[in-house]
């Protein structure tokens, strides 16, 4: 027997629980892990290319296997995980993933290589771009807001 007092129950999420945003401290320490595998990555690339002259040069790029390792590699590697992975082994190992800010869902590719060069634009003026996600509602910084992404909790 049903009880007249007993308020119905109702999802009236649209389908979605509370999402939650990757705050800035949590992306730090994901962009932290990050940047250490990436280093060890270009840095044990460039020895092996250019010898231990690759550590003592002030050149800013020493040349076409400095600037693939550096640069492109990279960019290959980090779109290869946002695309199958929805984020950065860092991201992973903190439960975070790249979503559609209005979706939730999947990016696509292309607004993901805009996501990647918005890191460029956030690290311009003094990485305000970076630091702009602590004051964000949606926790998003510039390279977000340029891809319409938005860092989440994964579920």
């Amino acid at each position: 027997m049903n009880d007249i007092y007993t308020p119905p129950e109702s999802d009236l999420s649209g389908g979605h629980s509370e999402t939650v945003y990757g705050g800035f401290w949590i992306r730090l320490v994901a962009s932290i892990i990050d940047s250490i595998w990436v280093m060890i990555l270009t840095f044990g690339l460039g020895w092996m290319i250019y010898g231990a002259i690759y550590f003592e040069s002030t050149d800013f790029i020493m040349g076409y296997g400095d600037f693939f390792t550096s640069y492109v590699l990279p960019f290959i590697i980090t779109m290869l995980f946002w695309v199958y992975k929805s984020a950065t082994p860092g991201k992973m190992a903190l439960g975070l993933k790249i979503v559609d800010a209005e979706t939730l869902g999947p990016v696509p590719k292309g607004r993901l290589a805009l996501r990647y060069l918005g890191y460029y634009v956030s690290t311009i003026v003094l990485f305000l771009g970076f630091i702009w996600v602590a004051w964000d509602k949606k926790k998003q910084g510039w390279h977000d807001k340029m891809a319409r992404t938005v860092v989440i909790k994964a579920k």
